[in-house]
């Protein structure tokens, strides 16, 4: 009997008990569903499910947790089930000779379905140390490798005690004195004496610490309390059995097994646990079918998403296609217009036997192919901005003119109303063009140019002073003179075009003003050409004073738009950009929020178009139409791709959109810069460049690594500290000019 009693359950539950695989997937998969109890997935899961064969619990707990509930009710098949699998895994011990000391209930699992799992935690360890036999014997060293991997469910299960009612360290160390043996010796009597106290907890339940502290000392001595003996005669009988003060006249667990005490239940245990398994397995099922239909739900969404896209891009592509036929046939219109059949043949015979030109051309486009390949995706992301941010500027002239129209007010918005077929026409005949135009008026820019080439270097000395760092550039109106400001004290005025003569060793300025301070701004009068601005370190700025705007933060550029004395904007130190109209300075009408560092310029492209650096790495584009609140937190574009964590490197707009700034030499990792971003400096940044950028896209279009050279001898220096320091567009043109804080200046064009 005892023999086919303990093959039985080993080949029934000993896998499930002890092996340590099987476990810790089961317990893994219920801890995970634990920690995402609060959301819907596993949410409406649970709340579908119907009520078990018993109560169980929904989570893992320890043995010790869930005995000392204040809520449980004792139900004698629960414990009889719970106490069972208990013996058979002493059993299993007993049978290879091992010693399990450790019977007690902070060393058991309580997962679903009210199974139980031995597991020796840490926490008992610690707890029977100050008791030398729960840990002399060595036996145990070939029970617990099964129990190894099983730390980590532990640590979880003692973060979760520390919320329970009782202290858990405090009930660890009067549960080492309650079932502690009386014998001095440890064997498998002490484990049938552990046996003995557990069972005597299963089936009784106490309302506080200190009632239960007080019945388990009087436990040591056998006395049970009248309830116990009264409501559960036949349990407490039994226990009394286990609790033999004399080791020889307890119980083995093969005794246990045989007893009528456990195997006159066992019929009705076995159809509840068969049941419990096959609910068990019914959950499962519900829980990869929930997995399924959310993988389903999550893959049609994907679909559709996608699906929309391709419906959008066939659209564009049908658009662009018509586009492209409108302009042939006028071409060919035109041509038939303009020139007699004859002429216009040899036009194009001559253009076809012209090869020299097509090679050009060809490599021309193939250049440019290569390039947007290369740039694909950040091109495909921004033809999605482009195209989003058109159509929502379309919803909001369509609703604007549906408000005005609703007021009545206005002749030409009545007559649309008047035809609203006329109106809508209008505005979806517009829409697509708008974006498209938008969109490729930016990727012609973007590919017009490949690289800054130097047409001249401006070669300087100033002795007298041993710092020539280049503040600030700027253009006359007319572009024939550009202003030079540092920290020399000096205001120096240079002929553009004397500076292209390459014969000279030496530029000298055609005027040159002194200061009595270090500079730190200037800026050409666009109107009177004769009159300059400047400002200095002291803080001072030329004129009288009109109105104050008062800041928290110390300001670090202002900037009025070109076409408007109105409203100005400026840069802060507290990473933000403030937008003020003049006519009401108390507050500011938008404040721009996304620089995570101070804003060091900002620049207007035109009346509603913002360009802002930053010492963030970054500089951002702003629509300031977008502002509804007075709080707007989403730039156009973010470029990314220069230096720029510490010193002012410059920066410059021009009317076609492009857009240059400076960058640093890269001095080695920045303990302010993430790893990706130290990573990228590394490659792309080792010495300071100037970079220019189109407005339509977030890469850098082209770039020149500005070499650093002695202001006298012309001699390259190796100077890690070296940045850009001031860059400035030529009016409407594809040239720039760009210095260095050694004083270096370099006219750059675009090719």
């Amino acid at each position: 009997m005892e023999g086919s009693s303990g093959s039985n359950w080993q080949r029934s539950d000993s896998s499930r008990r002890l092996n340590s695989s099987s476990f810790l997937n089961k317990n893994h998969r219920n801890i995970q569903a634990r920690t995402d109890n609060t959301t819907h997935d596993s949410g409406s899961v649970r709340k579908g499910r119907e009520k078990a064969v018993w109560p169980h619990i929904n989570n893992d707990v320890s043995l010790r947790q869930w005995l000392d509930n204040p809520e449980r009710k004792v139900e004698s098949l629960e414990c009889l089930h719970i106490f069972s699998q208990i013996v058979h895994i002493v059993n299993l011990a007993h049978s290879q000779g091992i010693v399990v000391h450790n019977v007690r209930p902070s060393c058991f699992i309580m997962s679903s379905f009210n199974r139980v799992s031995f597991i020796e935690s840490a926490s008992c360890s610690d707890s029977s140390s100050d008791s030398m036999e729960y840990e002399s014997n060595t036996q145990t060293a070939e029970f617990k490798p099964l129990l190894n991997d099983h730390k980590q469910l532990v640590s979880q299960l003692d973060s979760e005690a520390k919320k329970h009612l009782f202290p858990m360290k405090q009930i660890l160390l009067m549960e080492s004195n309650w079932y502690r043996s009386p014998e001095e010796a440890t064997s498998c009597a002490s484990d049938i004496y552990q046996l003995g106290v557990l069972l005597f907890e299963l089936f009784c339940t106490f309302g506080s610490l200190e009632e239960k502290s007080t019945t388990m000392g009087s436990l040591r001595h056998r006395v049970l309390p009248p309830q116990l003996l009264l409501r559960w005669p036949k349990e407490a009988s039994f226990c009394l059995w286990l609790l033999h003060p004399e080791p020889s006249s307890r119980p083995k667990t093969s005794d246990l097994l045989q007893s009528e005490f456990l195997n006159e239940p066992k019929d009705d245990i076995e159809k509840r646990e068969a049941a419990i398994e096959l609910k068990e397995k019914i959950e499962e099922q519900e829980l990869l079918l929930e997995f399924l239909l959310l993988l389903q739900q999550r893959k049609q969404d994907a679909s559709d998403s996608l699906n929309e896209t391709i419906s959008c891009i066939s659209s564009d592509i049908e658009e662009v296609a018509k586009l492209q036929a409108s302009i042939k046939k006028n071409f060919v219109s035109d041509d038939y217009d303009s020139c007699s059949s004859g002429s216009r043949k040899r036009i194009r015979k001559g253009i076809e036997n012209d090869d020299n030109k097509d090679d050009e051309d060809q490599g021309s486009f193939l250049f440019k192919t290569s390039r947007l390949m290369k740039n694909f995706r950040k091109l495909e992301s921004a033809y999605f901005v482009t195209r989003n941010r058109a159509t929502k500027q379309t919803c909001r002239l369509l609703n604007r003119h549906s408000q005005i129209s609703s007021d009545g007010r206005g002749s030409i918005e009545r007559s649309s109303v008047s035809n609203p077929s006329i109106s809508k026409e209008r505005y979806n005949d517009n829409k697509p063009s708008r974006w498209i135009n938008t969109f490729l008026e930016g990727l012609c820019k973007y590919l017009s140019y490949s690289k800054l080439k130097v047409k001249a270097d401006l070669k300087q000395g100033d002795l007298l002073n041993s710092s020539n760092l280049v503040c600030s550039l700027s253009f006359d109106r007319d572009g024939e003179f550009f202003a030079t400001a540092g920290v020399n004290k000096k205001i120096k005025v240079f002929e553009y075009n004397s500076i292209l003569d390459e014969n000279r060793d030496i530029h000298y300025p055609v005027v040159e003003m002194a200061s009595r301070s270090k500079l730190s701004s200037i800026c050409w009068n666009g109107y009177i050409k004769s009159q300059i601005a400047s400002s200095n370190f002291e803080g001072l700025v030329q004129g009288v004073s009109v109105g104050t705007i008062r800041t928290k933060a110390n300001v670090c550029c202002v900037q009025f738009p070109t076409d408007s004395a109105r409203s100005l904007a400026f840069g802060s130190a507290d990473h933000r950009i403030y937008y003020y109209d003049l006519r009401n300075s108390k507050m500011p009408l938008c404040t721009l929020v996304g620089h995570n560092k101070t804003v060091s310029y900002v620049k207007f492209i035109d009346s509603t178009t913002l360009v802002s650096a930053s010492t963030d790495n970054t500089v951002k584009l702003w629509d300031l139409s977008m502002c509804t609140s007075r709080v707007l937190d989403c730039p156009l574009q973010s470029f990314t791709g220069h230096l720029n964590v510490k010193n002012f490197v410059g920066l410059s707009v021009s009317s076609e959109g492009y857009i240059a700034t400076g960058s640093e030499t890269n001095e080695g990792e920045s303990a302010n810069l993430p790893r990706a971003v130290n990573r990228f400096v590394s490659v792309f940044c080792e010495t300071m460049q100037v970079y220019v950028y189109h407005k339509a896209f977030p890469m850098p279009s082209v770039s020149f690594k500005f070499n650093s050279s002695d202001s006298l001898s012309g001699d390259e220096v190796d100077d890690a500290a070296q940045f850009i320091s001031s860059v400035c567009w030529r009016g409407q043109s594809t040239t720039l000019v760009a210095a260095n804080s050694m004083g270096n200046i370099k006219v750059l064009e675009m090719a």
